[in-house]
């Protein structure tokens, strides 16, 4: 081939990524509120394309009715109750209603008791004035998210089920994209499933946990609606820092307004050290079982997902992340000179081997040094 030859073969070359990506651009702007659901679906095929291989593999389904047993799985043992948990949520909290005017009455006398014990002044009516926008705004925020959660369960389902029944040819048009030699496309793949079972598993496990610690508590200290509540905190526990305390904080508070002192501080202790201590246990536990990845990690990671996704932020955030410190690794691994990084995110020796076609499982290399027993 002449020179002339290989730099037209190039300019095209560019001239192709050039198109692919401006259709990429335009296609990405037009599809940006479904996002949400295509990132549900590759989140859920990450999780259930195990089984996809297995029906096809070993019980020889065909791939449609083995994809369709999958979404109908996916439907009815998770969005299904998920989208029923949502609703509740938002019926319940939808109905109730609230005297803004009062509150701050009743919220006034208490500070003004309090003030009058301290001798100084805590809040003012000028501080308190955007209580009652701040009530409307969360209604407001959970009506408009109604629509787009419908929406997004639906293209989970479809794009799913396609994802599933082309599987082997998903996965290798990924392989082939990967500006990666072997061994970091392996790694890639190890530490992206991780990151995403993690997540996925973890996240809804730790909501679970935390809502009925929750539940039990709001029961015993006599809140009305404990079912609501608790859900709520289960829902809360997604948000960073603040996580829990958004519920049962207002909720102690409500019992000092109302006269109630002996159970609205017993239920701000108990949610300090009970469900707060619960989040920090159960967090830790499993975290260190899913994938041992950073706390900053998530909680950086959640911050940027959440207004990027939606409720799949929570996955994806910390995902992104990830992927982000995995290629700074990989790139200081490869092409700095003496650098110690390892191309991980996770902890290496936690890594589960993950079989993908083509390339075999990478092996945590063996530190030289002497033979235990021999000198």
């Amino acid at each position: 081939m002449s020179i002339e030859q290989e730099k037209k073969e190039i300019r095209y070359k560019y001239i192709l990524i050039g198109f692919l990506i401006l259709l990429g651009l335009i296609i990405f702007r037009h599809t940006r509120p479904y996002m949400s659901g295509f990132l549900g679906a590759a989140t859920l095929y990450v999780l259930v394309n195990g089984q996809q291989k297995y029906f096809t593999q070993k019980l020889k389904f065909k791939k449609s009715l083995s994809a369709l047993l999958i979404v109908l799985e996916v439907l009815f043992f998770i969005l299904l109750p998920l989208t029923g948990l949502t609703f509740l949520v938002i019926d319940t909290v939808s109905g109730i209603s609230i005297n803004p005017e009062a509150i701050l009455i009743q919220f006034n006398e208490f500070v003004d008791r309090l003030e009058e014990r301290l001798g100084f002044n805590i809040f003012t009516p000028e501080n308190l004035s955007a209580l009652p926008r701040a009530g409307s705004n969360i209604l407001q925020m959970l009506g408009n998210s109604v629509y787009s959660f419908i929406i997004n369960v639906i293209v989970i389902l479809f794009v799913l089920y396609y994802m599933l029944f082309n599987n082997d040819e998903f996965e290798t048009a990924i392989r082939e994209v990967l500006p990666f030699k072997e061994e970091n496309k392996q790694i890639l793949a190890e530490e992206t499933r991780m990151i995403i079972q993690a997540n996925a598993v973890g996240i809804p496990l730790l909501a679970i946990i935390q809502g009925f610690f929750a539940y039990l508590g709001y029961l015993f200290f006599g809140i009305d609606s404990a079912i609501l509540y608790a859900i709520l905190t289960a829902f809360s526990t997604i948000l960073p820092i603040v996580g829990t305390m958004i519920v049962w904080v207002p909720l102690g508070i409500t019992l000092l307004l109302g006269g109630d002192y002996v159970n609205g501080i017993a239920l701000l202790i108990y949610g300090m050290f009970i469900i707060g201590g619960v989040d920090n246990v159960a967090r830790f536990l499993l975290q260190k079982k899913l994938a041992d990845i950073h706390p900053l990690i998530t909680v950086f990671g959640v911050l940027i997902g959440i207004p990027m996704f939606g409720f799949w932020g929570v996955i994806f955030g910390p995902l992104l992340l990830s992927l982000f410190i995995l290629f700074f690794n990989m790139f200081r691994h490869e092409y700095i000179p003496g650098s110690k990084a390892e191309p991980r995110v996770t902890t290496r020796i936690k890594s589960r081997k993950v079989k993908i076609p083509m390339y075999e499982s990478v092996k945590p290399k063996k530190k030289k040094g002497n033979v235990p027993g021999t000198d």
